[in-house]
């Protein structure tokens, strides 16, 4: 059973379930193209999943059958009836783009789940997840350069350096979509499913998640996201080092070798 969360939006639900939430895009009206309203529970959600030492991880998803086209052309950057984010913009000017994961990540994983089209800011906050589920019929693009505009959420950094070069221009130059199974090809995705299942997908990958030993799970994460190919290998692995070793002094280091001798499941507290 999902628990809402006193931080929802008319345009973004933020549920639980246990230590799993879940961010549903909640604008189906308009394809859940970007909104003020879904930006700011967007950016609640990042800040309350790393605040919150119940939640273990979190699940991106949209309602109905497609998950986001993106800016809202018709009203433009804000999506109309901007009251509330100019207000909280006084105090972080970049809500937006946390809101969008492109700046201050959570420090605990985001599985995206993808139903449809995923288009321009959809795909976008794509390449700020870490797994990614889609059913069969989901199609992926940046189609900014088809309105003049630019993809101004990190993908011209992100997305050549998730996926090889010229696939990465040929999604940029030319705008074009890219179905399912193309992105899993290309490796820009971890699972294909059926029409209608990528949420309960996504939510058995959490599952699994949630078994493995949260410090874990969250330095390896960092690793995997500040030591990118920019960085020289021996400074990467100096770097890497920094971020292992004092996870091996946990209790949940001492209690997962302690399960294994016992051949039991281990009981992680996140300690």
């Amino acid at each position: 059973m999902f628990e809402a969360l006193d931080i929802s939006t008319p345009n973004c639900t933020i549920e639980k379930q246990g230590p799993i939430m879940v961010v549903t895009l909640n604008r189906p009206e308009a394809k859940n193209a970007l909104s003020s309203a879904m930006l700011v529970g967007m950016y609640r959600a990042w800040r309350r999943l790393d605040e919150d030492p119940e939640l273990y991880c979190a699940i991106l998803t949209g309602k109905g059958d497609t998950f986001c086209a993106g800016m809202d052309l018709k009203s433009g950057p804000g999506g109309g009836d901007a009251g509330e984010i100019q207000t909280l913009m006084k105090s972080v000017p970049d809500l937006h783009w946390q809101a969008l994961l492109r700046h201050n990540q959570p420090k605990k994983p985001v599985i995206l789940a993808v139903e449809g089209y995923a288009l321009a800011g959809g795909t976008e906050i794509l390449q700020g997840t870490d797994l990614r589920v889609a059913a069969e019929d989901a199609v992926f693009g940046i189609t900014e350069c088809k309105r003049g505009l630019f993809p101004l959420g990190g993908s011209t950094i992100r997305l050549r350096r998730q996926i090889p070069y010229a696939l990465a221009a040929e999604m940029l130059l030319l705008g074009r979509h890219v179905s399912a199974q193309e992105a899993l090809q290309w490796g820009l995705i971890n699972r294909v499913v059926p029409k209608g299942q990528a949420l309960a997908a996504a939510l058995k990958i959490a599952e699994e998640l949630c078994e493995n030993a949260p410090l874990s799970v969250q330095a390896i994460l960092k690793s995997l996201r500040e030591h990118q190919q920019d960085l020289p290998e021996a400074e990467a692995l100096r770097k890497e080092e920094a971020l292992g070793w004092p996870i091996f002094s946990t209790q949940d280091a001492k209690e997962g070798m302690l399960a294994f001798k016992e051949k039991r499941p281990p009981k992680y507290i996140g300690k």
